[in-house]
């Protein structure tokens, strides 16, 4: 009775499993929508207009550039104008590795790996934007460390204009068809400046993180 009991029992669990299985299959490659806001639904050019303005209202600054080839100059007079420290840690990405820091900004110290605790300033690439919110979604993966994200006091983002999406969905979207539908490890979605206002409801930034955030927006939206 215990031997044929255990072999129901396992049955029942296997067929079970077979099931939940077939239902997680489901619900991720058809997982249900809900209703998307309609500021949200918009042209190129807004998407752009609209994430900057959202942006912009929580404190965040915003460059526009033509050219990948313009960053290093940028960041150089944004750190220069605002007397921060001439040092900088990147993200190791080609895109960002291979621009000519030496040539237009020789005075910069920089550097590509990982944070450390006594970095000041750090660059990094987004993978998308949402306009609705002015929203930056940075993921994890090797050339993308996350404590560039957190730790250094300035932090500075490079982001393709062709990547603001209008919405939260639209974004996850893309991240789930990237790497045949394998999410990262880590998913940050960084919209303004750390801040809090814990302290007699008086916003503080810098709080948990950085205090200042750049964007460089670079190219032309495109639909």
């Amino acid at each position: 009775m215990t031997d044929s009991r255990a072999r129901i029992l396992d049955q029942i669990r296997r067929s079970r499993a077979a099931v939940q299985d077939d239902v997680v299959d489901h619900r991720l490659a058809e997982h249900p929508r809900g209703p998307t806001p309609a500021r949200g639904q918009l042209s190129a050019e807004d998407r752009l207009a609209l994430f900057i303005q959202q942006a912009t209202a929580v404190d965040a600054t915003v460059t526009r550039l033509q050219a990948f080839q313009e960053i290093p100059r940028e960041v150089a007079n944004y750190l220069r104008e605002r007397n921060l420290p001439a040092t900088l840690r990147m993200a190791p990405d080609r895109k960002l590795t291979d621009l000519p820091w030496s040539n237009q900004a020789s005075g910069l110290d920089v550097q590509a790996g990982c944070a450390e605790a006594t970095d000041a300033v750090s660059l990094v690439p987004a993978f998308a934007a949402v306009a609705e919110t002015g929203t930056l979604v940075l993921h994890s993966g090797a050339e993308r460390p996350t404590g560039l994200n957190f730790l250094p006091d300035t932090h500075i983002v490079m982001l393709e204009a062709r990547d603001i999406a209008g919405t939260y969905e639209q974004v996850w979207d893309r991240l789930r068809a990237q790497n045949d539908g394998r999410l990262p490890r880590t998913v940050n979605m960084i919209t303004g400046p750390s801040r809090t206002a814990d302290i007699e409801q008086t916003i503080q930034l810098g709080a948990h993180g950085p205090r200042r955030l750049h964007i460089l927006v670079v190219g032309d939206p495109e639909d």
